[in-house]
This record gives C-alpha cells, sequence and structure tokens, in this order.
C-alpha cells in the first residue's frame, strides 16, 4: 500500500518541480512556498521509499499513511489551483517576465489587484497544507528518517483517525464483486504474451481503488516474476515514468540516462520475466505506444492493467478488456457511509438505512 502512495508522492514531486519555473506561478508570486511544499514532498518521499525503518505498530503505520494520502490528494489540487490561478494573470499569455520577478511589473492595475488577493488566497491555502504536513511528519513512526524530531506534539487527534490507503472495509459489494471478476480474468489470462485491461470511469469513481483491490489481492501475490504501480497523471515526465518503474522492480540506474538508456534497462530487466504493471490515472495513449509497448513486448508474459477517465485512451492503446465504473447505487453507497461511520449495531443501522436513502435520493 505505501508503494502506490510512493508513486503518487512522486508524481506530485515531479509536478512541483515543473511549476516552480512556470511565469503563471512566478506571476502569482506563490513560488517560495511551492518550493517548501516541494521539499516537505520530498522527505515524505524518503520515508515511505524507506519502509525498512519502520518500527512502530501496523495500525501506526496506516493511519500515518491515511494522513498522507489525504495530504496528497490536497497537494494535488493545490498545484492545480496555483497553475490555473497564475494562468488567469497573464495577459493573453505572452508576457514577458524575469525568472526572478515577483512584482506586478507590466500588468494592468486591476490585474495587480487581482495578483494580490489571489496571491493571498492559493499562499494562505499552501502554507496552510505545509503546516499540516509537518505535524505529520513529527510523527513517531517517520522518526527513524533523517531531520524529523520524534514527537506527536502539534497531531491533530481527528488527522490520527483518518483512515488506511485502501480501507478493506471502506468499499461496497460492487467493488467486491469487480475486484473478484477482474482478479479471475487476469489469472486466466496471465500466461499470454500480453493482456492489457482498462477501467474506465469519470474522476472520483473510484478506478483507482478498485485498481488497488486488484493489485493487492492474494490472489494476484507471487504469480509475476516482477510487478509495478505507477501513477501517470496528465503532465507526466517520460523519464520520470521509466524511472519510476525500474526502481519498483529494484533496477540501478544514472541521474542522466536518457530515455533510450532507460527503455534499454527495462527491456532487460524483464526480458523472459512474467510482468504485472498499473498504469494508474492515464490521459493519453502515448505513454503506452510511445514509450512503454516496445519495452514490455521483450517480457515472457506482460499484463497491463491502467485507469483512465477517457475512453479513447483504452481505444487507442488497444486493449483486451475495459470495465467501467460507474457512480455507486443508493444502497451500496449507504452501506459504504455507514461502515465509514463504524456504526455495527444492527438496530441503529436499521434505524437509520430508510432515512439515509431517502435524503439521498
Amino acid at each position: 500500500m505505501a508503494t502506490i502512495l510512493e508513486s503518487f508522492v512522486g508524481s506530485c514531486v515531479t509536478k512541483l518541480q515543473e511549476i516552480v519555473t512556470e511565469k503563471a506561478i512566478l506571476i502569482l508570486g506563490v513560488k517560495d512556498v511551492l518550493k517548501e511544499l516541494q521539499r516537505r514532498m520530498e522527505r515524505i518521499h524518503q520515508f515511505l521509499n524507506d519502509a525498512e525503518q519502520w518500527s512502530s505498530k501496523e495500525s501506526d503505520h496506516n493511519n500515518c499513511l491515511g494522513q498522507l494520502r489525504e495530504a496528497m490528494y490536497d497537494s494535488d489540487d493545490i498545484i492545480d489551483l496555483a497553475r490555473s490561478k497564475g494562468s488567469e494573470l497573464l495577459p493573453d499569455h505572452s508576457l514577458s517576465l524575469s525568472s526572478k520577478s515577483n512584482t506586478c511589473s507590466g500588468l494592468s492595475p486591476f490585474s495587480c489587484f487581482s495578483n494580490i488577493q489571489t496571491r493571498h488566497q492559493v499562499a494562505v491555502r499552501i502554507t496552510s497544507l505545509n503546516k499540516r504536513i509537518d505535524n505529520i511528519l513529527k510523527d513517531k513512526v517517520i522518526s527513524p528518517v533523517p531531520n524529523i524530531q520524534a514527537t506527536r506534539k502539534g497531531l491533530d487527534p481527528k488527522l490520527r483517525k483518518t483512515s488506511n490507503l485502501v480501507e478493506p472495509y471502506l468499499v461496497g459489494k460492487e467493488v467486491i464483486h469487480a475486484t473478484r471478476k477482474l482478479v479471475d480474468l487476469l489469472l486466466e489470462h496471465k500466461d499470454k504474451r500480453s493482456y492489457k485491461l482498462a477501467i474506465v470511469g469519470i474522476g472520483g469513481v473510484g478506478k483507482t481503488t478498485l485498481a488497488q483491490k486488484i493489485y493487492n489481492d492474494r490472489k494476484i501475490k507471487g504469480c509475476f516474476n516482477k510487478q509495478a504501480w505507477v501513477c501517470v497523471s496528465k503532465d507526466y515526465s517520460e523519464i520520470t515514468i521509466l524511472k519510476e518503474i525500474l526502481r519498483k522492480i529494484e533496477v540501478q540506474y544514472m541521474q542522466d540516462e536518457s530515455i533510450d538508456e532507460l527503455q534499454s534497462k527495462l527491456k532487460s530487466a524483464i526480458y523472459e520475466e512474467s510482468f504485472f504493471l498499473v498504469l494508474d490515472d492515464v490521459w493519453d495513449s502515448h505513454t503506452w505506444t510511445n514509450l512503454l509497448k516496445v519495452p514490455m513486448h521483450t517480457a515472457a508474459t506482460g499484463i497491463i492493467l491502467l485507469t483512465s477517465r477517457l475512453d479513447t485512451v483504452a481505444v487507442e492503446i488497444g486493449v483486451d478488456y475495459t470495465h467501467r465504473v460507474d457512480l455507486m447505487s443508493v444502497d451500496v453507497g449507504c452501506e459504504v457511509l455507514w461502515k465509514s461511520m463504524d456504526i455495527n449495531e444492527e438496530n441503529v443501522v436499521e434505524n437509520c438505512w430508510g432515512s439515509s436513502k431517502q435524503q439521498i435520493r
């Protein structure tokens, strides 16, 4: 589970590295607080990468992972917000701006005022998130990581109750049934040279949750020589994707290696091996067709599971099977709601069930 979150954090770090140099961010004037966020993300990435240093109970790890997961979701939203708000301040998207300028120079008086107001709103959100992450990083579970103090002071008690990365019980029957169906489908085709499966649906409908359930299923474990999970996202870096896959399958590489060199290493690493690869949040087919298709075909057998909001991505990649995730039914939604609230008493559930469904409808 930490592996999946680690991939997400790596994606956020890459986004932050790219966004802090954009003109929109320089105009918005939040470069410094974003770089502070980037440094915190790098510390989190180190923590997740050094999982063997954990010395506390597994429940403590899960609580910490839950807190980090929520912070990563907020970070992703803030990155998009900063980029969007900064772009709105670019007059005709053609502003000539010094790389060190954080002023209103070159903007109209109205734009200048908007800059100050918007900058304050975005900066407050980033600063608030930085403080939240600081509290998480003080947790004793993370204390083995260098330069992080071992203390829980300042941690909001509510944060400690944050759920695990994927709580096993916080899914409805539909997800459980879909997991069983897709796991059986993958195992049925695991000996094929190449088999591609897509999970498609609108944002926030549960595609990643379903993919995580499949990836962590006990039937899958041990069926493949190598397996890796990579969060692709909309603004991905080809080099970052390749390095992430290589790192997950424990292949060493040099930081300055080219795409061709990294692809060559991937080919060699999975040659005549069985390989299970999950590509989460894919926005275009180029990730597969231009980057991973050739290396993956050197594997003896390969299962590719991807999640995407776009049907066209699945079609262009040429998947063998597409599973659509729809909005959960009212009954399943209520079931998950009561589980998330830890309400197990049968009489309480029966009394609330009818009124809850009526409110939802």
